[in-house]
This record gives structure tokens, C-alpha cells and sequence, in this order.
């Protein structure tokens, strides 16, 4: 579904995302995993033609520089890490502009199925009850919580996540992981995502890519990526040991 051959980012003198490729397939959860600095945000930033890179990025083998913003928005859903908020639009409102990219034109209205979509994605997020309230009023997990809505209202063919769980609790982390594994299940989608919970990652990925300094260090089934020597040349530390030692002190009690 989604192809990146050759991609590098550079910043100046400094190279962010080294000559990468991948494929997503469709079903797949592709995991980006890596320590600070490995190049994740900026490797979704690129696909999301938010920042200029070289190489090729294809969408069902075309050139996603060929389509316009609309057509690629069709296809693609990005959520980002950071949604800044300073308007007083309603949690409604927000999750409708989702349905922007099916407009017809700048001044038509909204048809039956974009305010079911609408309606879907409020009921899937659980802001059903928070509708009408101010986007200023509301914690980061919920303002969170409203842009995954406005993705899931967009229903574009592929989610791509940076850092789906940021600023959200316990509860709605496992809420929300479990609501994009439930999301894949249709047909004809796939999810790339940005995880720093390498639990989480091997909790729900199917595919992984292990980025360090820019570069992919493997790819493949999450199992066969984020192996215990693997993880501890990238993170320079023993990853399996100290997450072991972390659940040990819950087994005890």
C-alpha cells in the first residue's frame, strides 16, 4: 500500500533520515522503534510531505508528490505527536474537519455519510458525552483523543501514528491501541506508527522497522526486529534485563 525507497532528511550538515526504504502492506502494524534521535518523527513527517526529502515515496505505485493534498489525504490519515489547540471550537467540530478532504468544494455541505462518519468516530473515541465542549477546556488525553477522532472521521486507507498514546493514561492507552487493532481488521488498511513503549510495540505491531541515527538497523515480523540483541546494540544498554527487573516489582505483591 505504502512504499519509501531511498528516503534521506537533511537538516544542514546533518542527516536525519538516512537512505531508507520500507513497504506496508496492507493488515500490517508497522512499528517504528529506535531511541531519541533515530530519525521516527522525521521518516512520518516526510511521508506526510510536511518537510522535503529525496528518494521516493509511493502510494499504490504512484509518487505521492503527484497527488494533490486532497486526494492524499483520501488515502492517508497522519495523527500527530503535538496538536496545539488555541480556539474555542467544539470537540464536534474539530473531529468534522476530518471530512474535509471529501468535500466537493469549499462550500458544500456535509452529506448523510460524512456526518455518520463523524458520528462514528465521536462513539469509537469515546467523546460522544463531550461533543459540545470547548477544545480550551479540555486535558491533554482528551485533546488527544479528538484528533484520533478527526483521523478515524477523515477514513483514509492508512493511519499513520506519532506517538498514538502520548499524554494519555493507563486506561486509555490500552483503549486506544485496541481501538486501531480493531481499525486494521477492515479490509484495505494499514497503520505505521511511531512507539517508544517497545511493550506496547510488541503488544500490538505485526511488522517493525529499528531505526538508529537515521538508518534502519532491521525490518521485518516485530518478534524477529525487536530482539534482546538487537535492542541492546541500538539502545547501548541490556532492554530485556531492565524491563524485566521493572515487572519484577509487581510480581511479588
Amino acid at each position: 500500500m505504502l512504499q519509501g525507497s531511498h528516503i534521506t532528511v537533511r537538516y544542514g550538515d546533518r542527516t536525519a533520515v538516512d537512505d531508507l526504504s520500507f513497504h506496508l502492506r496492507e493488515g500490517q502494524w508497522m512499528m517504528l522503534a529506535g531511541p531519541n534521535g533515530a530519525g521516527k518523527s522525521t521518516l512520518i513527517e516526510a511521508i506526510a510531505q510536511g518537510i522535503p526529502y529525496t528518494g521516493t515515496i509511493e502510494w499504490q505505485g504512484r509518487d505521492i508528490r503527484t497527488l494533490k493534498p486532497a486526494q492524499l489525504a483520501r488515502c492517508i490519515g497522519v495523527l500527530a505527536q503535538k496538536n496545539a489547540v488555541g480556539y474555542a471550537y467544539t470537540v464536534e467540530e474539530v473531529v468534522g474537519l476530518g471530512r474535509y478532504a471529501h468535500k466537493t468544494g469549499f462550500l458544500s455541505g456535509e452529506c448523510e455519510e460524512g456526518k455518520a462518519q463523524v458520528e462514528k468516530a465521536l462513539e469509537m473515541t469515546g467523546l460522544t458525552a463531550l461533543r459540545h465542549a470547548s477544545m480550551l477546556t479540555l486535558s491533554g488525553g482528551e485533546t488527544q483523543r479528538v484528533f484520533l477522532a478527526q483521523v478515524f472521521a477523515q477514513n483514509p486507507r492508512v493511519l499513520i501514528l506519532d506517538e498514538p498514546a502520548n499524554h494519555l493514561d493507563l486506561k486509555y492507552q490500552q483503549y486506544v491501541f485496541t481501538l486501531i487493532q480493531s481499525w486494521l481488521k477492515e479490509p484495505g488498511r494499514a497503520v505505521l506508527s511511531v512507539v517508544h513503549d517497545l511493550s506496547l510495540a510488541r503488544r500490538y505491531g505485526t511488522h517493525a522497522v529499528l531505526m538508529d541515527r537515521g538508518k534502519s538497523v532491521s525490518q521485518g515480523l516485530v518478534a524477529d526486529v525487536l530482539t534482546p540483541d538487537l535492542l541492546s546494540w541500538v539502545y547501548e544498554m541490556d532492554v530485556c534485563l531492565w524491563m524485566r527487573d521493572m515487572l519484577s516489582q509487581w510480581e511479588s505483591r
